[in-house]
């Protein structure tokens, strides 16, 4: 579904030094449909990068990423959001409307996206029962947990039924009660057919799920190991 092939990202160094920062080198991996991938490496191995990337955020320095048949990095900035539609994000800090409460937040991008009230009444609550929100319908995000405010971010992500599950650290800023929560989702969103990357550099994570780990050292891809483990 998705390819990489030799992958490069570099950026100018606006420093004395004038030396540019390599952020990738020769990434090269595929992603499979219904795959679920956990990205691990230290903070600047290049993790959040290659999700920008992927995301057509930004266009790579070299190398192609092709997502089915189409090259992101040629795609005219007027449809990019049509393969945006395609792809759900989830990030550490959530990013929802605080002014909001939790079915809105989520018919709120239903509304952007043009669905109608039918649509809408339909759905959401599906979505809200999927992430186990439905008693929260009605709260704002400040009276939500942390591992809530994260399951109505992957609600929102989720809500336009994407192929594909972005989650940059998504439980970086949780307590181990809430990060088994939602890795539990995730993997649940996975099993229903949604392929999801998870960047994280959560050793316990990556140890319990035991599914395909991609590490990066220095921007480059150090290991990929199909039921793998935290290696660093």
């Amino acid at each position: 579904m998705i390819l990489l092939d030799n992958v490069s990202k570099i950026y100018p160094n606006r420093s004395l030094s004038g030396e540019p920062i390599t952020a990738l080198e020769n990434v090269s991996f595929k992603v499979g449909k219904s795959e679920f991938i956990s990205l691990s490496g230290r903070s600047g191995a290049g993790k959040t990068t290659l999700l920008r990337l992927i995301l057509g955020q930004e266009a790579p320095s070299s190398g192609r990423i092709l997502f089915d048949s189409y090259d992101i990095s040629e795609i005219k900035k007027s449809e990019i959001c049509h393969l945006r539609r395609r792809i759900g994000t989830v990030f550490q800090d959530y990013k929802l409307f605080p002014t909001k409460t939790t079915y809105e937040n989520i018919s709120y991008i239903m509304e952007v996206m043009g669905a109608d009230d039918e649509e809408i009444k339909r759905d959401v609550p599906y979505i809200l029962d999927l992430v186990g929100l439905t008693e929260r319908a009605c709260n704002f995000p400040k009276e939500l947990s942390g591992g809530e405010k994260q399951r109505l971010a992957i609600a929102r992500a989720l809500i336009h039924r994407p192929e594909v599950i972005l989650a940059d650290e998504p439980t970086g800023n949780l307590d181990p009660y809430h990060t088994s929560g939602i890795i539990r989702l995730l993997l649940k969103i996975n099993d229903l057919g949604t392929a999801v990357i998870l960047a994280t550099h959560d050793k316990e994570v990556i140890n319990k799920i035991r599914k395909r780990v991609i590490t990066l050292e220095n921007g480059r891809v150090a290991r990929d190991d199909e039921k793998g483990r935290f290696m660093l």
